[in-house]
């Protein structure tokens, strides 16, 4: 047991470090096959906006794209407005159109573009002759590729009404619900104990829960060990009280096999703390604990309250006296914190949508349908993570272990059938046996291999369905097939992160909601192997929106984490393994967990990172010449930076492709006329024309722009406004950009706007005050330790 402590110790501390340890520090940990460049310090990613080069005498400024569309994630569409200043003659203004692909990188949280191609390039008031000389003098200087931009930039900017969505018939039942006001623990136990011999003793320990849980045959008394304290009860329903006596086979615990952390313990110390209430469930269950009564802070704007006192997302509703809590993404009501709940994600009240962004409790806003931080969340997990496989060498790890001879169960509303008895997921289809290992798929004709890299999978294969232990892998697909390599793609539900639809938009979950019974084997000796599948509630699920992962945890839950959401050690003796939770540190205070049950991988587990970190480069690696982001992998975590075809590399946006304008603000916006346009300090709009810009006269068509935007994007303007209002600095270089965008004049009078246009301006604007301070946001929390708060 001292073991599972200390790989949960080992692992959650390598997810913490891999977040704060420098770049330089990596690079000069990784291997010298590694492709990547040893980075600056300077942080991996988009530097910010707008971009200026410098060539020949040549100047270009160029401003944050605007997304038209991002196809499949692969293809992105967009248009941006630019500054040219040849090098004898005057600045002209432009819009050019762009289509690129597309990496991404989720780890740092950018989009490298590559294979840049600008469609249209328009300039305004400008003669043929000249214009014809401008392009060219233009597609001289633009860069070709290997352009960083922020994952939050496009998201905010993305139409997300125009993007389509897997979502999944999950299970929304409510899990049992305990409720405490006094000290507390959850002991879980999937169905009746299992209990392990220890040898030489008259003793066994309860392999099937999350506790350091005993059991003196003798006697029949059971003992249970919460951090320093000893509790023992006849009945694992209780009641239990306070020890200070325990069996004197304690004494004669074996060493070094997962013992030695309780053997401090052994005899009792003698300052305990008070006994906790033990409440006790044979399934997968949540506490909702509170230190005393109910302690309430009002959510201003609201007729909200939230419960100060817990570790819990508690909430009233002040108006219909209604209590709702979050669990695994899942909102469940009740009039009462002592139940009944049921299911209410898709009934919240409206006030939710009104939770402030900056509240202690507004990161529960990724779990509000509706909101922009829940669509964030959901096209945040629908973003694959492409990788390139090397056949032989992938052929070469992948293994897969049966506890005995391969068992098969049939997957319902399917002809298939997947493997019962052993962690991994392998799937038989008639005579063919297909395997999801560490996110690719590999084939064989027999349950045990050889496996070979498969190019693809039956199509039936994605139609498994979520109350199937193995549905996660229906978000794992291979493509673009050679004789050496193969393209392997993940996404969020691989990692047990699925969509959930509602009738006012949907939202990001964990777990499918189906309780998948553990697998118990005795094998020839009296030792038993206890493999149980992951579990949706019982250990404190929290959405964190900036790794895009889940951090889990409560002190409550168990020293191991979840009982059902567990790997398998197996000690030297092959004897006192036991189910072992390493998810992270108590609190959901990390940012990352260190083992995700869904996968059987280890490492840090933000969305689309996990699944390909245990390969190596040699094996996995991301795709494109143009874009190669680096992956040095060590045991303190990833670092990335980017390498052009042309030969530019590094982790600062220095060089050939120019620097960030600093002293700039970004408020040039291509229009989808083909017009630039520039948003003033005070909100309004100018347009530029015949080298001058004039003031544009939005009174026939702002009230329908307004309405369309209101209807389409109900959160836009808002969201503009309140970065506006917490960031009173952001328009303050408004003069400084548009002297980079060639204003050398002033407004040379009126222009008319029709309302699309207008509509399309307004959403782009505060698309972009939103990206931006996503981006901030981000950014600071990884300077910060990459640590959140619940």
């Amino acid at each position: 047991m001292m073991l599972v402590r200390l790989l949960r110790r080992l692992t959650a501390e390598m997810c913490i470090s891999c977040l704060v340890v420098s770049p330089t520090q990596l690079a000069a940990q990784a291997s010298p096959g590694s492709t990547a460049s040893a980075p600056s310090p300077a942080a991996v990613g988009d530097p910010g906006w707008p971009r200026q080069i410098v060539k020949n005498g040549v100047k270009l400024v160029y401003y944050q794209p605007q997304v038209d569309s991002w196809e499949k994630y692969q293809l992105l569409k967009a248009r941006m407005a630019f500054s040219l200043t040849p090098q004898s003659g005057k600045a002209a203004l432009g819009v050019v159109s762009v289509e690129a692909g597309t990496t991404v990188d989720n780890n740092t949280r950018t989009v490298y573009l590559h294979d840049l191609n600008y469609t249209s390039v328009r300039f305004s008031g400008i003669d043929a002759t000249s214009e014809a000389q401008l392009q060219q003098t233009f597609r001289a200087i633009v860069p070709p590729e290997g352009e960083p931009v922020a994952l939050d930039r496009l998201l905010a900017d993305l139409d997300t009404t125009k993007m389509p969505l897997k979502t999944a018939p999950l299970k929304n039942d409510p899990p049992q619900i305990f409720y405490s006001a006094s000290p507390a623990i959850l002991l879980m136990v999937q169905g009746q104990p299992v209990l392990s011999p220890i040898e030489k003793t008259d003793l066994q320990f309860v392999v099937n829960t999350n506790w350091d849980l005993f059991f003196e045959k003798s006697k029949g008394d059971y003992y249970l060990l919460d951090n320093n304290l000893w509790l023992t009860s006849k009945n694992l329903g209780g009641p239990w009280v306070a020890t200070k006596t325990l069996p004197k086979d304690m004494a004669k615990l074996p060493p070094g096999q997962n013992f030695d952390d309780v053997k401090r313990y052994v005899p009792p110390p003698a300052t305990t703390g008070r006994a906790p209430r033990v409440v006790y469930s044979q399934t997968p269950a949540e506490l909702l604990l509170l230190r005393g009564a109910p302690v309430y802070t009002r959510i201003s704007g609201t007729r909200l309250l939230y419960v100060t006192n817990t570790d819990n997302d508690v909430f009233l509703d002040d108006a219909a006296k209604q209590y709702y809590v979050l669990l695994s993404g899942r909102w469940f009501r009740s009039a009462s914190l002592d139940g009944p709940w049921s299911y209410a994600s898709d009934k919240l009240p409206p006030d939710f949508m009104k939770i402030p962004e900056d509240s202690p409790k507004g990161r529960v806003l990724a779990s509000v349908p509706g909101t922009i931080q829940a669509s964030d969340a959901v096209m945040l997990a629908q973003i694959p993570t492409r990788v390139t496989v090397n056949r032989a060498e992938a052929e070469a790890k992948a293994k897969v272990t049966y506890d005995g001879p391969p068992q098969f169960k049939p997957i319902e509303t399917t002809k298939l059938q997947y493997a019962t008895n052993t962690q991994d997921k392998v799937i038989k289809d008639g005579d063919i046996y297909y395997l999801c290992f560490q996110g690719v798929w590999f084939m064989s004709t027999t349950p045990s291999g050889p496996w070979k890299t498969a190019s693809s999978v039956p199509p039936e294969i994605y139609e498994i369905p979520p109350s199937s232990p193995v549905y996660n892998v229906t978000y794992v697909t291979q493509t673009n097939p050679t004789a050496t390599t193969v393209q392997s793609s993940t996404t969020a539900g691989y990692f047990g992160m699925f969509i959930l639809g509602a009738a006012v938009g949907a939202a990001i979950v964990y777990g499918s909601g189906y309780y998948y019974p553990p697998y118990i084997y005795w094998g020839p000796g009296a030792y038993p192997i206890y493999r149980p599948w992951p579990v949706t509630y019982g250990a404190g699920y929290v959405y964190n929106p900036w790794n895009g992962g889940w951090a889990a945890g409560h002190a409550a839950y168990g020293p191991y984490g979840a009982v059902g959401s567990s790997a398998w050690y197996n000690p030297s003796t092959g004897r006192y393994g036991r189910s072992a939770s390493v998810q992270g540190v108590y609190g959901g205070r990390t940012v990352a967990q260190a083992y995700n049950p869904w996968t059987g991988g280890y490492g840090a587990t933000s969305q689309g990172h996990n699944a390909y970190s245990q390969w190596g480069s040699s094996v996995a690696s991301r795709n494109g010449n143009w874009v190669q982001t680096g992956h040095v992998t060590t045991a303190s975590g990833t670092v990335a930076g980017y390498r052009t075809s042309a030969g530019e590399q590094g982790t600062a946006y220095r060089g050939a492709n120019g620097a960030v304008v600093h002293g700039s603000d970004n408020s040039v916006y291509a229009g989808n006329d083909g017009n630039v346009y520039r948003k003033d300090s005070s909100g309004g709009w100018s347009k530029y024309d015949n080298g001058g810009w004039n003031t544009v006269d939005t009174t026939a068509a702002k009230q329908q722009a307004q309405q369309n935007l209101q209807t389409s994007h109900p959160n836009a303007q808002q969201n503009a406004q309140t970065f506006q209002a917490n960031h009173p600095s952001a328009q303050e270089n408004a003069q400084a950009a548009r002297q980079n965008a060639g204003n050398r004049g002033a407004s040379g009078g009126t222009s008319q706007i029709n309302s699309s246009t207008l509509q399309g301006l307004d959403r782009s604007a505060g698309a972009r005050y939103r990206g931006q301070a996503q981006t901030g946001r981000f950014q600071n929390f990884h300077r910060g330790g990459g640590r959140f708060r619940r």
